[in-house]
């Protein structure tokens, strides 16, 4: 007789069904937030008197014939697909209802890694690329949200909110970068943030990736003007300073209209007591580009 009630309670006819604001039937909690493999447990409650109550579920199937409430249970979900109903078969109009348990089954990440898109080795100040992130195994995705750092500074995210599929799922995230000599060195990260609402847990779970250590090259830059001049007089100490920045480090050159004291080929900074009149070149050069500065010498007049 029992299998028979249940059985008629599933097939009834739809005309009969009443769901939301008008059922009769209330869950405690009516919002379940449930990690992969952990239990749940979820009360339905009648509020008027009932003839059957129960819960249509693949597992942790429950009904009674006597109580105004009763437990869906599971030790450990791991159903992605599941959705527990409430139904309720009552004495008065309206003779049926039900009410459909929202449940989240979620899970992190096993992975979050970065990595530069067609390319290794060291990037090109005012070249563009393209930086990928990689989540393996999450879900459900459209809680997702990939924050993008440029050291500790949020640059982008990226949610997957039209996204719909209930179990994990890989996703990734393309950020377009085009660095300048101020990125050298910095950090790149993707954090994947899942924001399950307030029922979910606080502060919502992150799983970050391993830092991506941006290397950029950048030809010499001066840091002084690209030419000077210097008044001087004789057997005056004079320091002709041609230190740049640059990315390899710049190596560099000397030349002279006049005759000019030994020097080494790599010295940004040359000093020297015994200089003649005449322009001095300095070349700083890497593998991106060389550039020259020119220091103008003059005699100070006498009495000058």
């Amino acid at each position: 007789m029992g299998n028979y009630v249940l059985k008629w309670i599933v097939t009834v006819c739809m005309f009969y069904l009443v769901s939301g604001e008008g059922c009769s039937l209330v869950l405690k909690p009516s919002r379940v937030v449930v990690a992969f493999g952990e239990p749940v447990s979820v009360n339905c409650e009648a509020v008027r008197p009932v003839r059957v109550l129960g819960w249509e579920s693949a597992i942790g199937a429950a009904h009674t014939q006597q109580d105004l409430s009763v437990q869906w249970k599971v030790d450990s979900l791991i159903d992605w697909i599941e959705e527990p109903i409430c139904y309720g078969v009552f004495f008065t109009a309206p003779r049926q209802c039900e009410e459909k348990l929202n449940l989240i089954l979620y899970k992190t990440p096993d992975s979050v890694s970065i990595s530069a898109v067609n390319h290794t080795g060291p990037m090109v100040e005012g070249k563009e690329y393209q930086l990928l992130c990689e989540v393996q195994n999450i879900a459900p995705v459209q809680y997702l949200t990939l924050r993008w750092y440029r050291g500790q500074t949020e640059v982008y995210n990226h949610s997957f909110a039209d996204l719909t599929p209930s179990s994990p799922v890989q996703v990734s995230s393309i950020l377009m970068v085009t660095p300048s000599k101020a990125d050298n060195r910095v950090q790149y990260r993707c954090v994947a943030e899942l924001d399950l609402g307030p029922e979910g847990p606080q502060p919502p779970p992150t799983v970050s990736s391993e830092p991506l250590n941006a290397s950029v090259h950048y030809p010499p830059t001066f840091l002084s003007p690209e030419q000077e001049t210097f008044d001087f007089e004789v057997d005056a100490e004079v320091i002709l300073d041609c230190s740049a920045t640059g990315n390899p480090t710049p190596v560099y050159t000397w030349q002279s209209s006049v005759s000019m004291p030994e020097t080494s080929e790599d010295q940004a900074v040359f000093t020297s007591s015994s200089l003649l009149p005449g322009t001095y070149t300095c070349t700083a050069s890497n593998r991106l580009d060389k550039k020259s500065k020119q220091f103008i010498i003059k005699e100070k007049s006498k009495g000058a």
